[in-house]
């Protein structure tokens, strides 16, 4: 392929000194530059919503690992026009300085004595992290074709993420074009659920089933009725094919995001679930009643910062307050709801269980009994993590509800 091949990406040669006058940003999520005969405007991409660099200068092989750190820190874009590879090099190289232990200061010390102050910490640290690094740049051809060479071919990736190409060439962040490549091999090979006995497919944006406690806990649950369940939030709709699984006659799973929908539908398909689940579009619960309502909400109550986040990160618990206000609407009699929760923003200090109790209980509802399971993920043995003892401390647990 080409070097920055002619057309829309053909920019002139920067010198040694790499000005960063030579492009500029607008607010309207567009690159402005001059390609050596008239001015051009590039699309800018970001799925987290992030603006554009107010800064980019042109980079290629000839700028130092130390230029490029400081100038990403600054908030300036490198928009690369040499060999891929060499770029994620780059990336690497940028992640180790920027990864470079810090000593806290003494204030910082007793400030995150405080509950939650580690936890916010921690999260403006990630902010920051994903901002530097987020500011190696690659640009991207009417098709999604990538113009450096030894790039690969990520026209299909792109494709699933972002939709058809329609021949407008965009700018987007290295970093987040390397996530788009990994999602697209995970729904390619997709994910082992033991408990389900099949592979659940996740796609670009939406949460992959990795963590397996929750899954086997409803495994194991005894079921109150097996003629129908709703499944609140079923994302990759591997709670809903696990019912089907384990034989309850119909499901219908509910979700408000477009691309939770087709993934869900998607994986109800490739199990041959499809006469026993319907996803549909439901913000919460669906019409009617049933005897058994599941719900796995986002278990942080925390403003996410980027889409695949909402899995995890719900700012005020709207999702948990959500479910529980109207779950005793939408029981039959004798029905039980099931929600599965890790304990995780209690040891972060962001929820307290007597909290939890206290929705519970102005529901309308009772506990009528709550098993539990610790997980086994990588992070939860990892006492370099800034939240290990949170991390080992979590459980996960399904609580089955009923109305008073």
């Amino acid at each position: 392929m080409a070097l920055l091949c002619s057309g829309l990406w053909r920019i002139p040669r920067p010198s040694r000194r790499l000005p960063a006058e030579s492009l500029s940003v607008t607010a309207h999520s567009l690159i402005h530059f001059n390609d050596g005969t008239e001015d051009r405007s590039v699309r800018w991409r970001s799925e987290s919503g992030a603006a554009p660099p107010k800064r980019v200068v042109i980079a290629d092989d000839t700028m130092t690992a130390d230029s490029a750190f400081r100038f990403a820190s600054e908030g300036v874009g490198l928009l690369w026009r040499s060999d891929f590879q060499n770029a994620r090099q780059l990336l690497q190289a940028l992640m180790r300085r920027v990864d470079r232990p810090r000593k806290p200061k003494r204030k910082q010390e007793k400030a995150d004595a405080a509950p939650g102050a580690a936890f916010h910490r921690h999260r403006q640290a990630q902010a920051q992290r994903a901002h530097t690094l987020s500011m190696l740049l690659i640009p991207l051809e009417g098709d999604y074709g990538i113009p450096l060479r030894r790039a690969p071919d990520v026209r299909l990736t792109c494709s699933e993420a972002w939709g058809e190409a329609d021949g407008e060439a965009s700018v987007v962040s290295l970093r987040e074009l390397l996530g788009l490549i990994g999602a697209h091999e995970w729904r390619k090979k997709g994910v082992d659920v033991p408990a389900l006995g099949a592979h659940i497919h996740p796609h670009y944006g939406v949460f992959a089933p990795i963590r397996n406690e929750y899954v086997k806990l409803v495994a194991q649950a005894t079921l109150p009725a097996q003629t129908l369940a709703f499944d609140i939030g079923t994302g990759t709709g591997v709670l809903a094919a696990l019912l089907a699984k384990r034989g309850v006659a119909r499901v219908v799973a509910t979700e408000n995001d477009a691309r939770a929908l087709a993934c869900a539908r998607d994986n109800i398909r490739r199990l041959g679930l499809e006469a026993q689940v319907e996803v549909v579009e439901a913000d919460l619960f669906p019409e009617g009643r049933a005897p058994l309502v599941v719900c796995n909400p986002p278990w942080i109550p925390s403003q996410p910062s980027a889409p695949v986040e909402r899995a995890v990160y719900d700012p005020g618990s709207r999702m948990l307050r959500g479910f529980l206000a109207g779950l005793a609407a939408h029981l039959e009699p004798e029905g039980e709801g099931w929600l599965i929760l890790s304990d995780i923003a209690e040891h972060l200090g962001l929820r307290t269980r007597e909290e939890l109790l206290a929705l519970i209980d102005a529901a309308g509802l009772k506990v009528k009994s709550r098993s539990e399971a610790r997980p086994q993920h990588p992070k939860a043995m990892d006492t370099a993590d800034p939240l290990h003892a949170a991390r080992a401390a979590e459980v996960t647990s399904l609580w089955r509800l009923v109305a008073r």
